[in-house]
């Protein structure tokens, strides 16, 4: 018989670590996408661009997420990766790489760029008003999501899913504290040490141990020699009639245990 609460199964047990293994990778992958596709965006004030053309493939392929943080124009190298308005002061924007800098008479400093994957380079050169930043990082194939929502609403979907993720990340770290604590207060199964073997009476044909056999006058062996029998007390040659004398209490309370637990 067993106390307290009963364990799980094994199987339930395996269904519960994979619950939570799922769980634990599902908050990491969310966590790492609202890092990379969120908080740092905001925290280091860059923008956000899709790619949508072939000319920096195959490293940057269409649908790849770039995020561009303002860079100051003397603080561009050669081989640096910006983003720069096609023409100035119009919304239309073109990540390539710059493959050369120049210094006009005025000191301004102008950047020949060219896509990876085009045999020539871009044309006009890149002025210092149009540079809107250098690259910081990019993920591949998000863009696609990212450009699906539209720039308007991508900001506002994005701090919800920051919240989204930071609170089902809170959820997940109370459920686990919460699981652990009720862990350790369970009590711990008991198992019921084995009762004891019932105690069987001899029956009234199981002879009674005597301290002496008078076999010079019965021939009988001790285990064969009936308690009972009263000539075995009133033997004049031996001392059994000293032992009945004063063991005699000795056999009555034998002979009344063994009737009273008879069923």
């Amino acid at each position: 018989m067993s106390t307290g609460h009963s364990t799980a199964s094994p199987a339930v047990r395996a269904l519960k670590l994979a619950g939570t293994a799922v769980s634990l990778v599902a908050m990491c992958v969310a966590s790492l996408a609202a890092l990379v596709l969120i908080i740092a965006p905001l925290v280091t004030g860059s923008q956000t661009y899709t790619v949508l053309t072939s000319s920096m493939a195959p490293k940057y392929a269409p649908g790849t997420f770039l995020v561009v943080q303002p860079t100051p124009a003397d603080a561009l190298r050669t081989g640096d990766i910006i983003t720069f308005q096609i023409e100035s002061g119009k919304p239309a924007v073109i990540t390539h790489r710059i493959t050369g800098i120049s210094t006009g008479q005025n000191g301004e400093r102008t950047f020949t760029t060219k896509g990876d994957n085009n045999s020539l380079a871009d044309a006009a050169p890149v002025q210092e008003a149009q540079i809107r930043g250098k690259l910081l990082y990019a993920v591949p194939y998000v863009g696609f999501v990212a450009n699906s929502l539209g720039n308007s609403e991508r900001g506002e979907i994005g701090q919800w899913a920051a919240v989204g993720l930071l609170g089902y990340g809170v959820v997940l770290l109370v459920r686990g504290a919460l699981q652990n604590k009720r862990r350790r207060n369970e009590p711990a199964v008991l198992e019921s040490p084995e009762s004891p073997e019932p105690f069987e009476p001899a029956s009234e044909s199981d002879p009674l141990p005597v301290p002496h056999s008078p076999r010079h006058r019965f021939g009988a062996a001790d285990d064969q020699i009936d308690a009972h029998d009263i000539v075995l007390f009133d033997c004049d040659d031996c001392e059994h009639g000293d032992y009945h004398r004063n063991h005699g209490d000795y056999y009555a309370s034998a002979e009344m245990g063994r009737r009273s637990v008879r069923v």
